[in-house]
């Protein structure tokens, strides 16, 4: 199923900087109806993983890392993944599972096992909550390109993170994008995920 990014942005969401070029940074404008639908998710969680897709240099990127800094803001446990720009982040509240997700990806950076990263997420996940019932998300960017176009199954295992926890949670979001290709196939011949396409943006964006 295709969903389209709607609403009008709601609370007051701290607008996270982003540096296009040395020396050159620039605040995340626009884009408030997807900055809406961040904060729907946030009270209610995803019930599937939600995969958004587009042509590159359209702000799949920028939007990411725009809803995990919103989805901190509203009281998320948030693990970001972003692999080819080797970025990675947890922003938890146990400090134990931020070393053990910071050491991973040093070990990852020395020898590039990106799987090993991307699945770890799922126990680090489980750790969490089997310390407590809290809201988690988690936000994987072009993790594909990076683990193999083949391995689209990841959204599967991120499905079966979100219906079937083996520890409760309070609530859960799932975020991934991927550019249009092989991995937007696999996952679309499935009942995975919901596919979110997202486009350029606006001219009056840039005004």
């Amino acid at each position: 199923m295709v969903e389209v990014l709607i609403l009008d942005v709601g609370w007051d969401v701290e607008r996270i900087r982003l540096e296009f070029a040395p020396g050159v940074e620039t605040e995340f404008v626009d884009r408030d109806r997807a900055l809406a639908q961040v904060e729907e998710w946030a009270e209610r969680g995803t019930w599937a993983p939600l995969v958004v897709f587009g042509p590159e240099g359209c702000g799949k990127t920028a939007f990411l890392r725009q809803a995990a800094s919103g989805l901190r803001e509203l009281g998320y446990d948030v693990f970001y993944l972003h692999p080819l720009d080797r970025a990675f982040s947890a922003e938890v509240d146990d400090p134990d599972v931020k070393a053990l997700f910071l050491d991973l990806v040093r070990k990852t950076l020395e020898d590039g096992r990106w799987g090993r990263l991307a699945m770890a997420v799922f126990d680090l996940t489980r750790e969490i909550l089997r310390r407590r019932r809290r809201k988690v998300a988690v936000i994987a960017d072009d993790v594909f390109q990076a683990i193999g176009l083949d391995k689209a199954a990841y959204v599967k295992g991120l499905l079966n993170m979100i219906e079937h926890p083996q520890y409760k949670y309070e609530n859960m979001v799932v975020l991934v994008a991927t550019s249009e290709g092989v991995s937007r196939r696999e996952i679309g011949g499935h009942r995975w995920a919901r596919l979110m396409p997202m486009w350029n943006m606006a001219r009056n964006g840039f005004l």
